[in-house]
C-alpha cells in the first residue's frame, strides 16, 4: 500500500504521516528528511544537494528520485506514507515506476485541505531547528524551553517566508502548480478530499480508508 498526502504548507501532512507510519506500520517518505539525513552524513549525494540548497534552487528530480529509489528499495516489504511528494506530473508519473519496481502501486491520494486563513496562522508560528529539521509552533506545539529545540538544544528560527503576504504568495502559487497532479490522480479515482481543520478528526477519518 501506498498513500500519498497532498496539500498546501501548514496543512498538517506531516503530522499525519507520522501518526500513520507509527501506529499502522508504515515507512514515512519526506523528501525533506531524505535530503536533510544525506545531508548530516556528509555524503557524495549529500554535498550535490549541498550545493543546490546553498544556492537557493530545487534539488534536480534524478537526485531525488535515486534516493527514494534506494528508499524504497530497503524497506520493500513495508507499505509507505508520502509527505508532501509528487509535486509535478512527472514525479508522479516517475513513483508509479518506483511502486511497480515494489511490487506496490498507489491505492490512496489524501488532499488535505485547511482554509486560508488558518493555514497563514499556523505557518506565522512555525519555528524551525535548523540543525536537526524539527518543527515546532508556537500556539500548538511549542518547545519545552522558548525559542530552543527539544531535540538537539540549538536555537530556533523563524523563516523569512513564514510571513502572512509571502505565505499568501506560496499558497496561491502551489495551487497553481499541483493542480495538474491531483488531476492526474483524479482521473484513476485515488483522491479523497479531507478537511485538516482538526487534526484528530482527520485522523479518525483515514484510518477506515486505509484499513485501521
Amino acid at each position: 500500500m501506498i498513500i500519498i498526502l497532498f496539500g498546501a504548507p501548514g496543512v498538517g501532512k506531516g503530522t499525519i504521516a507520522v501518526r500513520l507510519s507509527v501506529e499502522m506500520g508504515m515507512v514515512h517518505v519526506s523528501t525533506g528528511d531524505i535530503l536533510r539525513e544525506e545531508l548530516a552524513k556528509k555524503t557524495d549525494v549529500g554535498e550535490k544537494v549541498r550545493e543546490f540548497l546553498d544556492s537557493g534552487l530545487l534539488v534536480p528530480d534524478d537526485i531525488v528520485l535515486d534516493l527514494l529509489k534506494k528508499k524504497m528499495g530497503r524497506d520493500r516489504g513495508r507499505g509507505f506514507v508520502f509527505d508532501g511528494f509528487p509535486r509535478t506530473v512527472d514525479q508522479a508519473k516517475e513513483l508509479d515506476g518506483l511502486a511497480a519496481e515494489c511490487g506496490q502501486e498507489i491505492s490512496h491520494v489524501f488532499n488535505i485541505v485547511v482554509p486560508e486563513d488558518i493555514v497563514v496562522k499556523r505557518l506565522c508560528s512555525r519555528r524551525i531547528c535548523p540543525k536537526c529539521g524539527a518543527i515546532y509552533n508556537t500556539e500548538f506545539k511549542p518547545p519545552k524551553k522558548d525559542m530552543v529545540c527539544d531535540v538537539c538544544g540549538s536555537g530556533l528560527v523563524h523563516r523569512s517566508d513564514d510571513r502572512d503576504e509571502v505565505i499568501r504568495v506560496r499558497l496561491h502559487e502551489y495551487g497553481k502548480k499541483t493542480r495538474a497532479v491531483l488531476e492526474y490522480y483524479e482521473k484513476r479515482k485515488l483522491v479523497s478530499q479531507l478537511s485538516g481543520v482538526d487534526g484528530e478528526e482527520l485522523f479518525r477519518r483515514i484510518s477506515p480508508l486505509v484499513g485501521k
